[in-house]
């Protein structure tokens, strides 16, 4: 395929990726140049049905400069993240230097990426969206090396989104990061009663962005020092077990203390930092007085770096948990909108339940929820009409 796309003075590869949601979270580098992070992290891959990134790269002799389009507008393809993602992508082919790979490599190249969910609102997009670049950069150069760490050079959580499921992103000891790698602890296709319910709450940009705070929180906060060396070990063991186990008491228990943990930390940080809202409070009351309802452990709640909630339930509590939510966040519409995704069936709620749980609505507060489970990792596109840029290496418009 090299040698044909060197000879025609153009190739073309088109790949998609997904969101991964931290279920032990990552926060603070040891390392800021090559992002090595200074506890381990585990995290589930989203469905690309309801959340991905798709990417088109192309090379070709006639292209003079390296460009990047992000969600239809021209950025800036100097950003050091995206080229050391580039170059990493670019080493010399080891075969020879005048093989049609060499020549490939030789190329300027054009990248277009999309994403089908907000950018920058803590939906991880920056993580789907470096390793989709990585992915459709292998696919063009016909690479098959270990990906997870040139993805982690882009964004750290990134490295977490190139393969399906469950995800463990080790935080390695070696200084120069070869093995600060991300590790599948279990396929997608292991716990097939596990939903997501992502709580759009804010579409906005973040307030802090994460790369500033995490460093802020490294620099100031002595409770994220103890989290990396003396909790998150013993969580992530315990972790694995649960998810190895599908134990969605033990799961979604420790999803929320890791959450509630983390930002912790980040109200530890000197000046704190708030990524929550009044809304994600009223969220995580929400939660609490709903399990405390039922006695157990029926929806889980974990927050990024951001506003929005993502919950996790089981397939059977997801219809009487949504209608919750409706009620205790009346939309501002009519609400056609209001739940996207995978079908979410109708649920009558008890009187009882409605007493203890519903209890002050807020309305409009929480502006739609996206139902979705976990997916698998990044995929190959073989239809030459989903490619994002057209022969002559510009944007073509999806309309």
């Amino acid at each position: 395929a090299a040698a044909m796309a060197a000879e025609r003075g153009l190739a073309m590869a088109t790949c998609t990726a997904p969101v991964n949601i931290a279920v032990i979270k990552y926060w603070g580098k040891r390392d800021t140049d090559l992002i090595l992070p200074i506890n381990s992290s585990l995290s589930v891959t989203l469905h690309q049905d309801q959340l991905k990134t798709t990417t088109t790269a192309a090379a070709s002799r006639d292209f003079t400069e390296d460009r990047l389009w992000l969600n239809g507008k021209e950025v800036d393809v100097g950003h050091p993240r995206v080229q050391a993602c580039l170059r990493e992508g670019e080493r010399p082919c080891p075969r020879c230097p005048c093989c049609p790979l060499s020549l490939l490599l030789s190329y300027k190249i054009h990248v277009a990426s999309e994403n089908n969910f907000p950018t920058a609102a803590g939906l991880a997009s920056s993580a789907a969206g470096y390793a989709c670049l990585v992915s459709a950069l292998a696919r063009l150069y016909g690479l098959e090396e270990e990906l997870s760490e040139v993805a982690r050079r882009g964004s750290g959580s990134a490295c977490r989104s190139m393969f399906g499921g469950f995800v463990q992103w080790q935080r390695g000891e070696r200084p120069d990061g070869s093995d600060s790698l991300a590790l599948q602890v279990a396929p997608e296709t292991h716990w097939p009663e596990l939903r997501v319910l992502v709580l759009v709450v804010s579409g906005e940009k973040k307030p802090v962005g994460s790369t500033a705070g995490m460093q802020t929180s490294v620099e100031t906060s002595p409770l994220l020092k103890h989290r990396a060396e003396v909790v998150v070990p013993e969580r992530l063991a315990q972790m694995m077990q649960h998810i190895q186990n599908r134990d969605f008491e033990g799961f979604g228990q420790l999803a929320m203390r890791d959450s509630n943990q983390f930002h912790a930390t980040c109200l530890d940080t000197f000046p704190p930092i708030f990524y929550l809202t009044d809304v994600s409070r009223h969220i995580i009351a929400l939660a609490h007085r709903y399990n405390a309802h039922h006695g157990h452990t029926k929806v889980a709640y974990t927050f990024d770096a951001g506003p929005n909630a993502v919950v996790f339930a089981l397939a059977d509590a997801v219809a009487e948990f949504v209608e919750v939510v409706r009620r205790s966040f009346p939309p501002a519409t009519n609400g056609d909108q209001f739940v996207r995704g995978l079908p979410v069936g109708s649920a009558a709620l008890s009187p009882e339940l409605v007493a203890a749980v519903v209890t002050e609505p807020v309305p409009g507060a929480v502006q739609y929820i996206l139902h979705t489970k976990p997916g698998p990792g990044p995929q190959l596109v073989d239809d030459p009409s989903q490619h994002l840029l057209g022969a002559d290496g510009l944007p073509r418009s999806h309309a």
